[in-house]
């Protein structure tokens, strides 16, 4: 009776053992006050369970925050949500010369960097404060499938890193402002209803699509400000051969440049490059005066730019697209 009593225990303390390494905190909270459950956000990322079942959400108390947060790509299905835009900060002050780290340093100098799938944010400023002194990253993103709302992107060189062939990144209704290429990458990106401030005369976007894909850089109904003073602002030039970005009924401000696009200089690249516009307004929009080798969309073309066709699988079975597409509709 014994021997059965003692297994039965044994069952038991195992049972619940194995149950509890199997649960897991799905709601976490960051404050700097202690009044939460971590008081960094790196620190909070580092106690996620890796690849849940269930999402994991983060949220961030008012505060400014000055770290270097990386989300690595165990973390999937991951959220960090702050308690307001303007008041919720993460802030580090990494450039091209303090990283020191040869030619390819302003790929270390981010503030946050995403490599997880699945990933969603709202409510953040998150700020590269090194100031005009070279490339510096506020956020780069390498996952798939994320998704930016609400949220403020501050720097100036470099500010928004977008990365990654086969990712696909949404922003909508946030804050992007930069002085050069500010806007930068390969993947293919849709924002919507944002706005994106110029902070120097220079170039918003520099793109390096991948040869092959339907869709790069896609602008819809979105705001192009700039800081007083500046007038000689281009849409874009091309970082890579087959670079795409389409500004699509958005108002742009009198800081466009007449002829709207750029190419990189030395290149041939406006030869492989696809720069168009669709019902754009604002007195920065002056469609006689483009460059020949750019292309005002006709209806029919524009028909294309859904965000079903945007953002579509790039495998043959994809649930996890189609749901985070369903979810932006």
């Amino acid at each position: 009776m014994k021997s059965i009593k003692y297994v039965v225990v044994v069952s038991l303390f195992l049972f619940t053992s194995l149950f509890a390494s199997a649960a897991y905190e799905t709601e976490i909270t960051v404050a700097q006050d202690g009044s939460g459950d971590y008081t960094s956000v790196q620190t909070a990322i580092d106690a996620c369970k890796a690849f849940p079942d269930k999402r994991v959400t983060v949220y961030i108390k008012n505060g400014t925050y000055h770290e270097k947060v990386k989300i690595p790509a165990c973390n999937t299905n991951l959220s960090l949500i702050g308690e307001s835009a303007e008041k919720t900060i993460i802030t580090y002050d990494d450039y091209f010369d303090t990283i020191d780290r040869g030619r390819n340093s302003t790929f270390y100098t981010y503030t946050l960097k995403v490599e997880a799938d699945d990933f969603y944010a709202e409510n953040l400023t998150i700020a590269n404060t090194a100031g005009p002194v070279g490339q510096g990253v506020a956020l780069h993103v390498v996952g798939d499938r994320s998704t930016f709302k609400n949220c403020r992107l501050l720097g100036h060189q470099d500010t928004l890193y977008t990365t990654g062939e086969k990712s696909r990144q949404y922003f909508t209704e946030c804050y992007v402002e930069g002085t050069t290429d500010f806007i930068f990458g390969n993947s293919t990106v849709l924002f919507n209803a944002c706005t994106i401030h110029s902070l120097a005369d220079s170039y918003v976007t520099a793109a390096s699509t991948v040869k092959g894909k339907a869709y790069g850089y896609v602008f819809k109904n979105c705001k192009l400000t700039a800081a007083e003073g500046v007038s000689k602002v281009y849409l874009g030039r091309p970082w890579r051969d087959y670079a795409k970005v389409v500004f699509m009924n958005c108002e742009l401000g009198k800081h466009i440049l007449p002829e709207g696009w750029a190419n990189w200089g030395g290149t041939t690249r406006d030869q492989t490059a696809y720069y168009a516009e669709y019902k754009n307004a604002g007195s920065g929009f002056q469609p006689e005066k483009r460059l020949e080798w750019t292309h005002l969309l006709t209806d029919k073309e524009a028909s294309e730019y859904t965000i079903e066709n945007i953002l579509s699988p790039v495998q043959p079975d994809e649930p996890a697209a189609r749901s985070w597409i369903k979810a932006h509709q």
